[in-house]
């Protein structure tokens, strides 16, 4: 299944419009890692191919994508995460058509910026440049065949899903892997736990996440 990497950007792409908190969602609070989210557009773009906010991830002008990068996200003690730590200008077209077969809306990659990019790095170019790098560097197991295989036979988890990026991926383990479903158990998205260098580490326990036994279902698409 395609990822980013075999799209083409298209050459009119618009700038995005700036992005502000509410009050009292600033936290400039101490990083002591990261999450790094990848979703499963397959499911996203279920029922949004006519949709004009998601035309570019979903219309296939762009390619048809498998997972895409939702964002690079710097986490904190507990749940109070760092968030919209300065006033973010739109970023530019030249950042845009960079990151947009990375993550195919021109909306989404400027949220990420403003509030998550603005707690890690001072230039936009950096804190992409760290998320694709990490991107770049995954292998993907075989989703089409994992999305049989569960359909055949009913069998596939969220904990046999980790299994298998940690095996396309050395030094990953599947500690460092959590599975997000929606409630009818479709995979949405995977998230990778790092440490503060951006080394896998064992993610903290979630109850927003799937256990290892639960049964999920992959969507390929039409």
């Amino acid at each position: 299944m395609a990822q980013a990497w075999q799209c083409r950007a298209p050459a009119n792409l618009s700038r995005p419009t700036p992005e502000y908190p509410d009050k009292g969602e600033v936290r400039r609070t101490p990083i002591t890692g990261y999450v790094l989210a990848l979703s499963w557009s397959r499911e996203h773009c279920r029922g949004r191919k006519n949709d004009p906010a998601d035309a570019l991830q979903c219309g296939k002008a762009m390619g048809e994508f498998g997972f895409i990068l939702h964002g690079l996200w710097p986490q904190g003690s507990g749940s109070n995460h760092p968030q919209w730590c300065r006033k973010a200008e739109p970023l530019s077209r030249k950042v845009v058509a960079e990151n947009i077969c990375m993550t195919p809306s021109v909306r989404l990659l400027q949220h990420e910026w403003a509030k998550h990019g603005t707690c890690m790095a001072r230039k936009p170019e950096t804190y992409f440049g760290a998320a694709r790098l990490l991107f770049n560097a995954l292998e993907f197991p075989d989703m089409d065949r994992l999305s049989r295989e569960g359909e055949r036979e009913g069998t596939l988890t969220a904990g046999r899903l980790a299994e298998e990026f940690a095996l396309h991926n050395d030094g990953l383990p599947e500690s460092a892997i959590r599975i997000q479903t929606n409630r009818r158990g479709w995979l949405e998205e995977v998230r990778i736990c790092l440490d503060r260098k951006f080394k896998p580490k064992a993610c903290a326990p979630s109850n927003r996440s799937a256990s290892a036994k639960a049964q999920i279902k992959i969507w390929r698409g039409s």
